[in-house]
């Protein structure tokens, strides 16, 4: 069976284990251990019986909620048969540029989009070491509300450019896989520089209010900037494949005009209005990461051969002594813990995974595990 590209997938994991599906504990995938919400599988049962109509196309109730949610009118927001979706309709139109800057090591997904439509690539590395200082995308730290947190800079806007060779950037914050977090400031002058500007805030619902750096709240202001969000992670809803776009309305017709019709299912729909109107499973989601997080950096960090990278999101990038690909079969074989690797990151290889985080005595059984499999040697 094919090594897979993206995490969760648990089938491949259990062929090499040698054990079900649902015997894996899963650290591939970045989804919180915590849901999903009651209040959305409560919304999912309660529609079962509509599944007999089409779902309403235009998403009103859906886009309603979702506007309620980020406080912005309705048409300005499109759902999507998952963020991966609308991520294909933004490559397709990031293809019509002269080119298209990625933020390396950059999410296998951008590439596929964009030579799916044979867009041109401008690649610009981002430091992985939090001590370089001399490099153009090095880190630095900032105190916001008495803790710091970890902001590198974006690489230099392109020379201005006329309007037929214009280009476009697209970049995730927080940044997968390294989960650093870009300052809100950071990204703002590139809206002034490139023709559009696709920014995928998939993990953005991780960062607590008093220190996200969503740029929903400018997307009035600026015709070029697209947000992408996703719904699965936060709420640990993957299977039902739910996100949307943030983007001027004219744009968004656009994008509508090219895809298939009712892209969002009516229990997918549904499930979604209730979430964002859960209150307390996203304070109880914040709460948990913290702590939860920090345990398994402090754990990882102890463990020798292993360095942790610190992150803003739900995931850790950890760099290895050792091939990860060996880590990760052993893992299986011997523990049925699946990690990450990160070969569809050209720049990591086989020297760097990820893992989610998730609850506490997950996390410890994969501390043990690695304790374990690094004192083998």
């Amino acid at each position: 069976m094919r090594q897979p590209v993206h995490g969760g997938n648990l089938v491949w994991a259990a062929a090499l284990a040698g054990c079900p599906p649902e015997a894996i504990v899963d650290f591939s995938a970045s989804i919180s251990p915590l849901g999903p919400p009651d209040s959305a599988i409560a919304a999912i049962y309660s529609q079962v019986g509509n599944l007999r109509h089409y779902p309403e196309p235009d998403y009103s109730d859906l886009r309603l909620a979702l506007g309620r949610f980020h406080q912005i009118s309705s048409e300005w927001i499109l759902p999507g048969n998952g963020s991966a979706e609308l991520l294909t309709l933004a490559g397709r139109e990031l293809s019509t540029l002269s080119a298209t800057t990625l933020i390396t090591p950059a999410f296998s997904d951008y590439y596929r989009t964009l030579t799916a439509y044979n867009a041109k690539i401008l690649e610009f590395p981002l430091s992985l070491d939090a001590g370089d200082t001399s490099a153009t995308l090095s880190a630095s730290w900032e105190m916001e509300n008495g803790t710091e947190k970890f902001l590198p800079p974006l690489p230099p806007a392109p020379l201005p450019l006329p309007p037929a060779v214009s280009s476009g950037l697209l970049l995730n914050n927080p940044h997968n896989p390294t989960g650093r977090l870009f300052s809100r400031e950071a990204i703002l002058p590139y809206l002034d520089e490139y023709a559009l500007v696709v920014v995928d805030e998939a993990f953005m619902d991780f960062v607590p209010p008093d220190a996200e750096q969503s740029l929903i709240g400018v997307v009035q202001e600026y015709p070029n900037l697209v947000v992408l969000r996703s719904l699965t992670k936060f709420y640990s809803l993957p299977g039902l494949r739910l996100g949307y776009a943030i983007a001027h309305p004219d744009r968004l017709a656009l994008w509508q005009s090219w895809r298939d019709p009712w892209p969002v299912n009516t229990l997918a729909a549904a499930a979604a209005i209730a979430a964002v109107q859960d209150q307390e499973f996203q304070e109880l989601t914040w709460k948990w990461l913290a702590p939860a997080r920090n345990q398994l950096f402090q754990g990882l960090a102890s463990i020798p051969g292993l360095q942790p990278l610190e992150g803003a999101a739900n995931f850790l990038l950890v760099k290895s002594e050792q091939s990860t690909l060996q880590l990760q079969k052993k893992l299986l074989q011997h523990h049925q813990i699946l990690i990450r690797d990160c070969l569809s990151f050209k720049e990591l290889g086989d020297r760097f995974f990820r893992v989610a985080v998730r609850s506490e005595s997950d996390n410890q059984r994969l501390l043990t595990a690695l304790s374990s499999i690094t004192d083998e040697g």
